[in-house]
């Protein structure tokens, strides 16, 4: 009994991000994430294929957002991701983080949120404990290890404030659903 109980959550992952992720249908794939994985996922949101968690639940994700293939979303701590959200291809969203001076120690866990109307580059990478505020955007191969002001767009390694981004980003709403995507 407490070999069936390690397996089916690690059974689960597996399908997850070995089977499931690869379906070309928007319709099984969410309703795999939301009933098995227990993510909470808005209306006409998308996250395409070839996504993978490292943990079920964890995940929340507003209306009209979109995940775009091939993203590591970090599940083991809880990640909030708004409305109207664009993660482009290739992106990183961690929760945990090891202390470099002392590797036997339990991992830091830590939320990361993800406000309404934010861009997030192709190739980013999401530190732990980090909030990107309302209609930020991070630009391609940025890499985020703190808050990022709202309208700021940041880039580099780490991730600077290079200018502000204007305020009509609010006036779009993402439906981005491709076929076999």
């Amino acid at each position: 009994m407490n070999r069936l109980k390690k397996f089916l959550p690690e059974f689960r992952l597996y399908l997850c991000n070995n089977w499931i992720n690869r379906i070309p249908s928007h319709t099984l794939r969410l309703w795999y994430y939301r009933k098995i994985m227990k993510f909470k996922i808005g209306k006409d949101s998308s996250i395409l294929m070839r996504c993978t968690f490292d943990a079920a639940e964890g995940f929340e994700m507003g209306n009209n957002s979109v995940i775009n293939a091939n993203c590591r979303i970090d599940t083991r701590y809880k990640i909030i991701i708004g409305n109207n959200v664009s993660v482009s291809a290739n992106v990183i969203i961690l929760t945990a983080e090891h202390d470099m001076n002392d590797f036997m120690k339990d991992n830091n866990f830590n939320p990361t949120i993800i406000s309404d109307y934010v861009w997030i580059g192709t190739n980013a990478m999401i530190l732990p404990d980090v909030h990107i505020n309302m209609g930020a955007v991070v630009a391609a191969g940025a890499v985020v290890t703190k808050n990022v002001e709202e309208r700021d767009v940041v880039a580099g390694v780490p991730a600077t404030t290079i200018k502000k981004r204007n305020e009509n980003y609010k006036k779009y709403k993402l439906k981005y659903r491709r076929l076999f995507q």
